[in-house]
């Protein structure tokens, strides 16, 4: 199995050379630290790294030049999705000035993983990775990838059994700008997938400026010190292969701003997807859909754009589920050491700041916080809240004397009643202390325990397997469309005895990210749904009142009948 080593590309082999220095491939691997050096495994109930014994094999190397560059501390991402059409989960991971490129990994089951970037078409090698978004953008059925980089991004086309063609010229994409999170969704209700890409800072290696630690040591620089935010994009799905970039016409492109996180969510339950872009020290954006592609920017309206207090902080990852059962998503955007985490709950379309109401005010003001998800790790009914960490700068208490970025996740599990209690070691979480970026969410071994990548900064990827003792049943909902991919967008609402769960068909959020398509639902010991109901994004619906927990269930979009027109609920 090929292992990412650090050996840089062409392309971003030319920027180094720009810079007046060696390349990274001829810098000194840093040692490790006492803490990496250890074969010991830290104890836990909650987690067990496999990667290592799964043949991850994968180093994100970032270095562009001795002294700091900003692309080099924000990048980090990847993607979990069944490129194989073989029923498991799949993973692909982007590396930023590592030789070789991007990697894709087939699951073969039992924990087993197999390197077979060569010769599939997906590395994307010679260009500085960011992150990466998934969807079936040509509705042949398949999941195809569109990576965002520092300069041109790229489309790839999933032909089938692990190929991949770059079709980025072809489809009239490949924005150039300093590209972050992106996603794939249906913005325009046509039936096909639009893309939304945020991008951070209108950076370039002439324009980095020199910023010091208060040692005089060199460090990186905040984003407002460039005094330069860029603007998104959002393309248009033609329906033929090819996207239009409607940006101006759309209305995104009359609001600037520094984008790393984003999500797409019906935020006033009009049926419309509408976008969420954590911007890093500028106010958030909500971009509400009114409808033919024409997005309103209405953050400050709707009381998302800061936090509590009016300050505009550093967001990076953002976490959308329905926290309080009221059948709306309810949006979470982490930030800087120093700084809270921001929770918004949705009332009807309006946000409030519940974020010291939930518990999350101490614990994450700890740590810069970067990969996000809300996930029910326990299996226990309620969703907890994971998040990767690391500063982007030098400055207070270090937890690794060879790494001054990296600090320990957080974990946090959920007790039911709107709060979240964070996890330590006494509880048996007791992680490996790095700077992690990028965070996926996946079941990879389909046993309804969602598992955890992380990917860290000039360590080894972290495949977490969960080890947790389930406290309840579960039910793994793969919804697709007609054509057989994820339907991006699909709501799902789980109808239990007291309440009923609302989930979302979704490959967005986190930072960097693609996650797991599939709805896991855990409806709590001792509790069964009595009914689902799947809304897909075109308005047919299927019901269903015959479940098997403890199972992965697929399900399909009803058939339309051609003369009565609109589609009927279809039960079975």
């Amino acid at each position: 199995m090929r292992s990412a080593s650090i050996t840089v590309g062409f392309a971003v082999a030319s920027l180094v050379a720009s810079l007046g220095c060696e390349p990274a491939s001829e810098s000194p691997t840093p040692a490790a630290s006492p803490a990496s050096a250890s074969t010991s495994e830290p104890a836990s109930a909650f987690f067990r790294d496999m990667a290592a014994e799964a043949g991850i094999d994968f180093t994100l190397e970032t270095r562009l030049h001795p002294d700091p560059r900003l692309p080099e501390i924000v990048a980090g991402g990847g993607a979990a999705g069944d490129f194989d059409g073989d029923g498991r989960l799949d993973l692909y991971l982007v590396q930023a000035t590592g030789a070789g490129g991007n990697r894709l990994f087939r699951n073969l089951g039992d924990w087993r993983f197999e390197d077979v970037t060569d010769g599939s078409g997906a590395a994307d090698a010679a260009r500085f990775g960011m992150g990466v978004a998934t969807g079936d953008y040509d509705g042949d059925g398949d999941l195809d990838l569109y990576v965002t980089n520092l300069g041109r991004d790229t489309l790839l086309r999933n032909d089938g059994g692990m190929r991949f063609t770059d079709a980025t010229e072809a489809a009239g994409l490949g924005q150039t700008g300093f590209g972050a999170s992106a996603t794939f969704f249906d913005g325009d209700g046509d039936g096909d997938l639009d893309l939304f890409v945020t991008n951070y800072v209108d950076w370039s290696e002439d324009r980095e400026l020199d910023c010091r630690r208060a040692t005089g040591e060199p460090d990186y620089c905040a984003p407002a010190r460039y005094e330069r935010p860029s603007r998104d994009v959002l393309f248009r799905n033609d329906g033929d292969g090819r996207f239009t970039d409607v940006s101006e016409s759309s209305g995104i492109a009359s609001a600037a701003g520094t984008g790393l996180g984003v999500a797409a969510l019906d935020a006033d339950g009009d049926g419309r997807l509408d976008l969420f872009v954590a911007n890093d020290g500028m106010p958030d954006h909500l971009w509400m859909n009114r409808g033919d592609l024409r997005f309103e920017e209405t953050a400050t309206r709707a009381g998302c754009d800061r936090d509590l207090s009016g300050v505009a902080k550093a967001g990076m990852g953002v976490a959308v589920e329905d926290l309080d059962d009221d059948g709306d998503p309810d949006v979470l955007v982490c930030n800087l050491g120093g700084e809270t985490d921001s929770l918004h709950r949705n009332d009807g379309g309006r946000f409030v700041d519940v974020t010291s109401r939930a518990g999350l005010s101490a614990a994450s003001r700890r740590y810069t916080r970067f990969g996000l998800a809300f996930l029910d790790v326990d299996l226990d009914g309620n969703l907890d809240l994971y998040a990767a960490t690391g500063r982007v700068g030098v400055g207070g208490v270090q937890h690794d004397p060879d790494d001054p970025y990296a600090e320990p996740d957080l974990f946090m599990l959920g007790g039911g009643d709107g709060r979240f209690r964070a996890v330590g070691a006494d509880d048996g979480f007791d992680p490996e202390i790095r700077t992690s970026r990028g965070l996926i969410v996946g079941d990879f071994d389909d046993d309804g325990r969602p598992d955890l990548v992380v990917l860290d900064r000039e360590r080894p990827t972290r495949l977490l397997r969960n080890i947790t003792e389930a406290r309840g049943p579960w039910l793994l909902l793969d919804i697709r469309d007609a054509a057989g991919a994820p339907a991006i967008g699909a709501r799902v609402r789980v109808e239990l005895p007291t309440r009923t769960l609302t989930r979302w068909v979704r490959t967005d959020s986190s930072y960097l990210c693609a996650r797991d398509p599939r709805v896991l639902i855990a409806p709590g010991a001792g509790v069964e749904p009595t009914a689902i109901e799947v809304v897909w994004p075109d308005g047919r619906r299927r019901r269903l009142e015959t479940i098997e927990l403890n199972t992965v269930m697929r399900i399909d979009p009803p058939g339309l009948d051609a003369e009565s027109g609109p589609p009927e609920i279809d039960s079975r």
